[in-house]
């Protein structure tokens, strides 16, 4: 069972590997939930359109999409997140790239945790259990 971080079209260098790692998987087993294989790819806007359109049929850019490989209370998935929508949504937000970074990694986990955010309530519900993790990851610096 492991956590991995790869690139699929870009050149990028996520930084502090094991300590999002340690992180994502107290997220976890704070739901009593255990980290099976969870596998992010980092890739631009335009890969993440093509996957869109071909997987799920929307004609539209979006910052993340997770797979979900769930079995029971074992997390596992693969999450492609777009480092462009990435650095766009820091700007459109005013954080760092890195802030939103964080907040895209672990809400790709708290879909896999059965989190949703189709509608208002929803997403705020997520965003809110997003500063929760945040919050734990400060406590790994």
């Amino acid at each position: 069972m492991a956590i991995t971080f790869s690139n699929n079209d870009i050149k990028f260098s996520l930084k502090e590997k094991t300590r999002l790692k340690k992180w994502i998987t107290q997220v976890v087993e704070k739901q009593k939930k255990r980290v099976g294989d969870i596998g992010y790819l980092f890739c631009s806007d335009e890969y993440i359109l093509k996957v869109n359109q071909e997987y799920l049929n929307h004609d539209t850019y979006t910052d993340i999409i997770t797979f979900d490989y769930v079995e029971g209370v074992i997390i596992s998935g693969d999450i492609l997140i777009s480092i462009d929508r990435v650095g766009e949504n820091a700007r459109t937000f005013g954080c760092s790239f890195e802030q939103e970074l964080h907040r895209v990694i672990i809400h790709g986990v708290l879909h896999l945790l059965g989190g949703k955010d189709k509608t208002p309530a929803e997403a705020d519900a997520m965003r809110q259990k997003e500063n929760e993790a945040l919050k734990i990851l400060e406590k790994f610096q």
